[in-house]
């Protein structure tokens, strides 16, 4: 890259080379001037008011790309059809949702990117509920002007997989049983605080509450509650309640009895750290504890988004999350 400074009074007629952009502390940040803009006569005020003496004519090599360039091509190679790409400002490229759903990042392949230099490409939390029109991410490289290679090192990153570094997985239609067990609760002596809690959890995300069963404590009927609901056409399952060290406590056994496969019995996020997961066959089942009823966010708000996306979790995928799993206020 060649540059050479003009001073802004001899610039008329020339044309800029990147984005300017003006602050008004309190009243407005934003862009002055758009990369391409002639400079006019009666632009000169503005560009002296904004601090900029002089402007860059730059003489960008065949082995190099200005950063508006570089935002689009980085942001091609990222984007998955769940999210829309913003115009490029200021060397940056924003991607949104284009519809409610889970937010998938390749987080290998996103680390991979990053470890270039001058290549910033930033996420929200990898699994986590997004809506319609939310930002996801922002792509960017860090200079003006960055070499091409680099560019086409995070386009070929991004070509390694069929699936996409970052997209929103739309969610999948379910039907929730729910599976409320102890004894105090069949027999009416102390009411339900589970159920209304979670009918509105799933009605964030369109899922329907087809059914709640009271089996007790004993672990044949609560075995069997889970089968029935599975029977029934429920694709997701939430046994509460019984989720403890205590003896009475059978929700865990019953789980592994009922299940083709256990995630995992216990997560590294507080609170939330004895929620169980495990699938029969397809359909999710999740052994819920006490502070899911009581804490704002747990472990479940974290897993359930990627499980109604249809994305199975792994026992590695869980473990991460210790870094951050802290969740209380």
């Amino acid at each position: 890259m060649k540059a050479r400074e003009v001073p802004v009074e001899q610039a008329v007629g020339l044309t800029l080379a990147h984005d300017m952009t003006r602050i008004v502390p309190g009243e407005f940040k934003g862009r002055a001037f758009a990369k391409g803009h002639v400079v006019t006569e009666a632009d000169i005020p503005l560009l002296l008011d904004i601090g900029k003496r002089h402007i860059y004519i730059l003489e960008i090599d065949d082995g190099e790309l200005h950063e508006n360039d570089g935002a689009v091509r980085m942001a091609n190679a990222v984007a998955g059809p769940g999210v829309s790409q913003s115009d490029v400002h200021e060397g940056k490229v924003i991607l949104k949702a284009r519809a409610d759903g889970m937010l998938w990042v390749d987080e290998s392949r996103l680390f991979e990117m990053n470890r270039i230099a001058d290549i910033s490409i930033a996420t929200r939390r990898p699994n986590s509920h997004v809506t319609a029109g939310t930002s996801v991410a922002g792509v960017r490289p860090i200079p003006l002007v960055v070499a091409r290679d680099k560019v086409e090192t995070v386009e070929r990153i991004g070509q390694s997989a069929e699936q996409p570094v970052i997209d929103v997985i739309p969610y999948q239609a379910h039907k929730v049983a729910l599976v409320t067990t102890g004894s105090e609760i069949q027999s009416g002596r102390i009411e339900d605080k589970a159920g209304p809690v979670l009918r509105e959890k799933f009605a964030k995300f369109g899922a329907e509450v087809v059914s709640q069963s009271f089996p007790g404590d004993d672990l044949p009927d609560v075995v069997a509650a889970i089968g029935d609901a599975c029977a029934g056409g429920a694709t997701l399952v939430c046994v509460t309640g019984g989720m403890s060290v205590d003896p009475d406590d059978r929700s865990p056994a019953a789980i592994r009895s009922a299940a083709t496969e256990v995630v995992t019995y216990g997560t590294p996020m507080l609170p939330g750290s004895m929620l169980m997961l495990a699938y029969k066959q397809d359909t999710a089942v999740f052994g819920l504890p006490g502070a899911v009823i009581y804490d704002r966010v747990t472990s479940f708000d974290l897993l359930l988004p990627r499980v109604l996306a249809g994305v199975r979790w792994t026992p590695d995928d869980i473990a991460r999350y210790g870094a951050g799993g802290w969740l209380n206020d």
